[in-house]
Order: C-alpha cells, then structure tokens, then sequence
C-alpha cells in the first residue's frame, strides 16, 4: 500500500495535526520539514507530491510507539536502510503494538469496515516470513484496518457530522422562513387571525385559506341578496368596477 496513504489515513483517525506528528518525529530523533510533511501528506494527483519513503513511515510508526507506550530501555527504533522496505506486515505489526490491540482488538476494528478474518488468518500476518504458516497482508488489509479506526475514532465522519448538518439544515430554516412571511400576508385584514404582537399562537397555512373562502363565500352570499356590494377582500382594499 502507498506509504502516503498509511500516513494521511492514520493522521485522520488519531486526529494527529502537524504540531503532534512533528513531535512524533521528534521522538526518534528525525527533524521533519513542515513542507515536507505537507508534500507527503498530497495525493498523487496534487500539486506538489512526493511520495513518502519507506524510512519516513516505519519512523513514524516508531515515534507513535514510543508516544503510545513509552521508550524501551536499552531498545532503540532501527531505521531503515536506502534500499530496505516496509512491509504491509510490517505496518501491521507496528500499529498493533502502537494501538495495542489484541486478536481481538484488530478482530473488531477491522468489522467496523466490514471485512472479516479469523483468528488464525489474522496470526499468520503476524508470523516471521521464514515460519511455514506466514501470510503476506496484502493492500485490502491495511486499508481496512485504517477505515475501522477511523469508525472507531472518527464516528463523526460517516457523512452525519456537524458540516453536514449545517449544510442540510439552513435551506430547511431558509424555507420555514419564507412560509412563516406568507403566512403573515395572508391572514393581512382577516378579523379572525393572530396580532402579530401579541403571544398568540400563529394560524396555520390551512386555516389562514379555510378563512379566506369563508370570507370570500359570505360576500358572494351578500351580493346575491342584493345587498350592497362591497369591494373588500382578504387581501385588503380593491378598486371599485368600472361599469
């Protein structure tokens, strides 16, 4: 798997912002560039990419053990050579020891993301490459286990988190609003409606229109018994008819 992506989604599930993950360097006695920092954390089709190295992400996994866990007497990281590689097996295994989890912590973590393995699937990854039942972790794996912690850190970034609610939210207010005015100019010179400045409760569209054709069918009734004509309506005034 990508090292940037090991590195970005890791962040985000810790919530480890640029101060702590310089700190985190710190730790295993590296001096990380900010603008370095910011280039590896880019996605490749960003401006300003640079792939982040095998050495970079075994240290900084290092530097979140020691963080998590404390330093060892006597142990210090071992940093990758030039040529040498970071395994998925690898990152596994450090983030186990960082996090640790248990079979079963990594078990539950990875459900969360809805991929399943068993117990013993789950070993062999953890196996030495020389042992007979050892399992490379292919890409799958990683990034499961990074989506599961971020479920189970993040709960918030399921798609129902504060930014989400704000957006879906103020048109709904915007439109309550917008009724809330045509309400007030609908019941304008119905003798039946609410005073606006008092504390009654507000009348309801419906029963603002049951009123105007109660109105409207009590003029057509006086004027069907011939009664004087008048040219008001719910809506106030009108202009009185040309003959």
């Amino acid at each position: 798997m990508i090292h940037n992506d090991v590195l970005r989604r890791l962040r985000y599930a810790l919530a480890i912002n640029d101060t702590a993950a310089i700190s985190i360097f710190k730790l295993v006695n590296y001096d990380m560039e900010i603008d370095y920092l910011h280039a590896v954390m880019k996605r490749e089709d960003e401006v300003g990419y640079l792939p982040c190295r095998d050495k970079i992400i075994a240290l900084f996994l290092d530097g979140l053990i020691i963080k998590n866990r404390g330093r060892q007497e006597g142990q210090a990281p071992k940093e990758l050579g030039p040529k040498e590689r970071l395994s998925n097996n690898e990152v596994l295994r450090k983030i186990r020891i960082a996090m640790s989890y248990k079979d079963e912590d990594m078990i539950e973590v990875l459900q969360l993301a809805g991929f399943r393995i068993s117990k013993s699937e789950l070993s062999a990854l953890f196996r030495k490459p020389d042992h007979r039942n050892y399992k490379p972790a292919g890409d799958q794996v990683v990034r499961n286990l990074l989506q599961g912690m971020v479920k189970k850190y993040r709960p918030d970034s399921s798609g129902t988190g504060r930014s989400a609610q704000t957006s879906l939210n103020k048109p709904a207010a915007n439109v309550s609003e917008k009724n809330r005015t045509n309400d007030r100019k609908r019941i304008k010179g119905n003798p039946n409606g609410n005073n606006s400045h008092t504390n009654e409760p507000r009348v309801t569209s419906s029963a603002t229109n049951k009123a105007k054709r109660v109105v409207s069918q009590s003029a057509n009734n006086e004027a069907q018994k011939g009664k004087k004509q008048t040219n008001t309506s719910v809506w106030g005034e009108l202009p009185a008819k040309k003959r």
